[in-house]
């Protein structure tokens, strides 16, 4: 891997660079959150020949950071936009400790939260935050206070609203009790002889403020990565001893934003904005079937089956068994009855006519289909019937896993009856239980769906708050494309002639953005770019890049940037990077 940028031939240097004292560091600058987000030097020098060096230095400090609001989504099937306002308004009113007060902080003049005036998106709700504060640590060379350090992922959950758990806290001064005022501090990985990265650090760890003692001195790693103030709610030794719970109530915060945790549960979704926008691209109505190809968590899978008003039938699929029992709680939670689910890798979406004789399992006698709709997972009444008019050859290609048990046939394998035996034995399992089974799946025959969203697996690089981007190279970036490209032309096939397309990412990457739509409009002649609606988001890229090792990446051609929506994180929207294409699929003749 290569080396960080600050990395030079003078490496043994480092630790006198570092090690600076506290004596000579200003406390203003020590105690602050102003963090830089370092990026492998060739992965920078892409993305400055992409957005430019002054755009992209502002989409890496606004990475940093998180969206000055929250955005949620209002389930529509069970309440109304204004219904869920008006509950927000009183919790956010109310006088007990769970207020959402405690976070959102209103200069008086208008309320905190209001309704999208975007046209087609007045159901989407946002409630206000604010920030960057400036922090009083009460802190002084001579009296600096506790602190507590906690992981990175930790800290950028924090950033976004949540309290500091116990999994997160990595160490602590001595001597923390409860009850203790504490200042909370982020550990960075930091870079290693080889060009790799880790904190480095022992969970548990003592830190010492000053560089003279005993314990452990981190105090050159801190300046600029402190969160905010709070008050320990566990000893220091409770911190490490206990397994869950708050460590740390953190109620004075660089950015004040609200935890919607268990807030309205089967009302309402936190969701980033352009994730609402992906799932208007696609245009769903009602009565169509459609694919959503990577669901889990199921946000836009629940958005889709709203759009549709819970009519037709959506296909949530995943290749991760416990991601897809997160969409079958979700799509439960929300009452949501049009969405089935199966266990299915993307790139072996598609079944192609010549496995049709492998790919039927039978239990207890009978064929049965691939896919766990919410309605079994209500009635608990094993396969429902398919009144989808879908061919034989469709049902045929599709498998699942029953939750009916084996009669011992001749397709039941010894190990099934082993299983079997546990289960009469021990009790049902997780997968076994009501609401805990994910259908396997074979894929589906081309031109199975009118509609196919493929939110693909990316490198992430435009969700916010990041406060690290160390491991992508530019490699690693260029084979997140190639993976993605994959993944397009399994859905490719399963959509419909006249069906719709939808790709997007959560990723600045153009390798996975324009890239991908380059790789695909001049693979697929049938495919074309379609006008999105709602448009709010930015054009794409057009042109070029080539690389010191030769390698051309073409993007977009003049016309086309405008027809797909790219979401900047430094521009006044204010969202996470995200990218969104839409295709019409032509006569593939």
């Amino acid at each position: 891997m290569l080396k960080p940028s600050f990395l030079t031939s003078h490496d043994h240097l480092l630790p006198c660079f570092f090690a600076l004292s506290l004596m000579e560091m200003n406390p203003s600058s020590r105690y602050s959150y102003d963090p830089v987000l370092r990026w492998d030097p060739e992965v920078e020098d892409y993305f400055n020949k992409a957005y430019g060096p002054d755009h992209f230095a502002r989409i890496s400090k606004a990475l940093t950071r998180p969206s000055s609001y929250s955005c949620i989504r209002v389930n529509t099937v069970q309440t109304t936009s204004a219904a869920v306002i008006e509950k927000l308004t009183n919790i956010l009113n109310d006088d007990s400790e769970d207020g959402l007060k405690l976070v959102l902080q209103s200069d008086g003049s208008s309320s905190p939260i209001s309704k999208c005036q975007i046209p087609g998106l007045e159901y989407v709700v946002f409630v206000n935050g604010s920030g960057p504060h400036r922090i009083e640590y009460g802190s002084g060379l001579d009296n600096p206070p506790k602190e507590v350090l906690v992981s990175r992922k930790c800290a950028e959950a924090v950033l976004r609203g949540a309290q500091v758990y116990v999994p997160g806290v990595l160490a602590c001064t001595a001597h923390v009790e409860k009850g203790d005022a504490v200042a909370v501090c982020v550990a960075m990985e930091q870079p290693g002889d080889e060009g790799d990265w880790s904190v480095n650090m022992t969970r548990g760890t003592t830190l010492q403020g000053l560089p003279s003692g005993k314990h452990h001195n981190y105090s050159f790693l801190l300046g600029g990565l402190y969160i905010g103030m709070g008050t320990a709610m566990l000893s220091r030794a409770g911190m490490f001893r206990v397994s869950h719970g708050v460590a740390v109530d953190l109620n004075n915060r660089v950015f004040r934003l609200p935890s919607f945790h268990n807030v309205l549960e089967g009302e309402i979704f936190l969701q980033n904005l352009p994730s609402i926008v992906a799932a208007h691209a696609l245009d769903p109505q009602r009565g169509e079937r459609v694919l959503d190809m990577c669901a889990a968590p199921g946000g836009k899978t629940t958005a889709i089956a709203i759009l549709m008003n819970d009519e037709g039938e959506i296909v949530a699929a995943d290749r991760s068994h416990n991601k897809v029992l997160d969409v079958q709680r979700l799509s439960a939670e929300m009452g949501l009855t049009c969405i089935t689910t199966c266990k299915l890798d993307a790139l072996k979406s598609v079944c192609l006519p010549s496995t049709l004789s492998d790919s039927t399992t039978s239990v207890n006698g009978e064929n049965s289909g691939s896919v766990t709709s919410h309605s079994e997972l209500s009635s608990n009444e094993g396969i429902a019937s398919d009144a989808s008019g879908r061919s034989e050859a469709e049902k045929s290609c599709e498998e699942n896993a029953s939750t009916k048990q084996p009669n011992g046939g001749d397709k039941v394998s010894q190990s099934e009856i082993r299983k079997s035996k546990g289960r009469l034995k021990n009790g049902r399992g997780r997968s076994q239980s009501q609401g805990g089974r994910a259908g396997k799946s074979k894929g589906f025959p081309p031109n199975s769906f009118d509609r196919v969203l493929l939110d693909a697996p990316c490198s992430a690089l435009g969700l916010r708050p990041r406060l690290f981007a160390g491991l992508e190279t530019v490699i690693s970036l260029r084979n997140h494309g190639r993976y993605q490209r994959k993944m397009f032309d399994q859905a490719v096939q399963l959509v419909r002639v006249g069906g719709v397309l939808v790709y997007s990412t959560c990723t600045i990457n153009p390798s996975e953005n324009e890239a991908v739509v380059r790789y695909a409009l001049d693979k697929y002649k049938f495919l074309s770019l379609a006008p999105q609606h709602p448009r709010i988001g930015g054009p794409g890229l057009v042109g070029r890049c080539e690389f010191p090792d030769g390698y051309v990446e073409e993007w977009l051609k003049p016309g086309e940037d405008e027809m797909v929506q790219k979401f900047d994180p430094s521009s006044k929207l204010d969202t996470i990077g995200f990218f969104i294409a839409k295709f019409s699929v032509g006569p593939k003749d």
